[in-house]
């Protein structure tokens, strides 16, 4: 009984690790994708205007 304890604990703690890595990364790329974004919106207004003085 005791060895099933200790199995089940060490499957509990690796998949509660394996979730907050996942979810982490998930937050990253959402940041990330965001400020991607970000920095092509302004790009493109930079472009526009550019477009138009000429």
């Amino acid at each position: 009984m005791i060895a099933f304890i200790n199995t089940f604990l060490s499957y509990l703690i690796l998949v509660v690790i394996s979730m907050v890595v996942i979810v982490v990364a998930v937050i990253c790329g959402k940041k990330l994708r965001e400020m991607k974004d970000a920095k092509n919106e302004g790009a493109m207004k930079a472009d526009a205007s550019d477009k138009k003085e000429q």
